[in-house]
């Protein structure tokens, strides 16, 4: 016998229905698109690299394939795994998570001038790291809500925490990464309500230790200086950077066609990895780059949107947390590619080949389809702890105070 279900919408046994409440389709299918377009663009990238160095012109694509299987599952998995018991091993996760940092550094494997991989150039902590910190900087500040402003409390403690694992980063050196923490750090700060002077002072501070970090590093200071010279003279940038724009120009509108670009064969750096964006303007040309982008902006705004529907604090907090991250992501990949940044090197989610940026991006999807989930179930709000956009957006009125939102009715199902 089939699978017995109400005629009642409010009332089903049906497994795939239970499953599937609740779910952002949308989100589903951009994410589908991305990782498609991702595959696609990687094969046409890595190719001749593949070939070169492996033996093997479909090597990394295959690589990639099975990194996408395995992010499948892992975003099943955690569709399904109630955000709120983050709350209890997301201590875990982060002491799991230093361990692994520090371990890269013991291992000291050097690749391209920086110790990032655990084994063979594969496997970076600092990926992971980065989700990890928004797990537990969301959950954090959940706990701490009652003491945000509270100084000795809220933002030195928060400044200890982002410390730690952006100092811990910045050591192998992964500045991009080390920077990712702490904007995001400052991001949940804001959004879990923090008074406008601490944000104003964590603003400061930031600036502050960017500074010191550049002063101190000769790897930042390259950057930024041929960035800036490069920024004034295009014909002044990084060679890097001059290959990026030479496969921007050659693209067009339309672009040179599907795996015709010849620039990822003539010395464009890192073409499967950090330069994709390069190849996908120089094949797909404006309007491949352009359809791209639409995806990534979809991405954000089913986030934002879940993030809103949130049942609670924690949940807009988390589902926040990691759209900023994948958008944050993107957009300084993107930037670097044409100058408008200096050169970061983080890789291009869902489309950089590298399966521990893809499993930590895909881990991301997962979360946020669980509390997508949860936000169309019978779930109880206590108003003290709601906080949502609109209440972010509406912080400060005429007394400089922050307006209070109202508590929220969420859909009741049965069954």
């Amino acid at each position: 016998m089939g699978t017995r279900t109400f005629v009642n919408d409010r009332l089903s046994f049906s497994p795939v229905r239970n499953l599937t409440r609740g779910v952002d389709i949308p989100l589903i299918l951009t994410v589908i698109a991305l990782l498609v377009f991702g595959l696609i663009m990687l094969y046409s990238a890595s190719f001749d690299f593949s070939y070169k160095e492996y033996g093997s012109s479909t090597y990394m694509f295959t690589r990639q394939v099975k990194w996408v299987l395995l992010g499948v599952v892992v975003v099943f998995v955690l569709s399904l795994f109630d955000y709120h018991n983050w709350r209890k091993v997301v201590v875990i996760a982060m002491l799991g998570t230093i361990g692994l940092l520090i371990t890269v550094l013991f291992i000291n494997e050097i690749r391209l001038g920086a110790s990032r991989t655990l084994y063979e150039g594969s496997y970076q902590p600092s990926e992971v790291a980065k989700l990890v910190a928004v797990i537990y900087i969301a959950v954090w500040l959940y706990a701490k809500r009652d003491f945000l402003h509270d100084v000795s409390l809220g933002l030195i403690p928060l400044g200890v925490i982002l410390g730690i694992i952006g100092g811990l980063i910045y050591l192998q050196p992964d500045l991009s990464a080390a920077g990712t923490v702490l904007i995001l750090g400052g991001l949940l700060f804001f959004l879990a309500g923090a008074d406008m002077k601490q944000i104003v002072f964590l603003l400061i501070l930031a600036v502050f230790m960017a500074w010191i970090i550049v002063q101190f590093s000769a790897t930042g200071q390259d950057r930024v200086a041929s960035f800036l010279a490069g920024f004034k003279d295009p014909t002044n940038a990084s060679y890097h950077v001059q290959r990026s724009f030479e496969a921007v120009i050659k693209g067009g509108f339309f672009g040179v066609g599907l795996g015709q670009a010849d620039t990822k064969l003539t010395g464009l750096p890192f073409a499967p990895t950090d330069s994709i964006f390069a190849v996908v303007a120089e094949e797909l040309g404006l309007f491949g780059a352009m359809l791209l982008m639409g995806l990534y902006a979809s991405l954000v705004w089913r986030g934002l949107v879940i993030a809103r529907r949130a049942p609670d604090m924690l949940g807009t907090l988390l589902a926040s947390g990691v759209t900023f991250w994948i958008g944050m992501e993107a957009l300084i990949n993107m930037a670097v590619m044409v100058g408008l940044m200096p050169f970061a090197g983080n890789a291009l989610p869902f489309i950089s080949a590298g399966g521990s940026n893809l499993l930590a991006t895909l881990s991301a999807v997962g979360i946020m389809l669980n509390i997508s989930r949860q936000s169309g179930e019978s779930v109880r709000i206590e108003e003290n702890d709601w906080r949502s956009f609109g209440a972010v957006i509406d912080l400060r009125r005429g007394d400089g105070r922050r307006g209070v939102s109202r508590a929220r009715r969420s859909r009741r199902t049965d069954g």
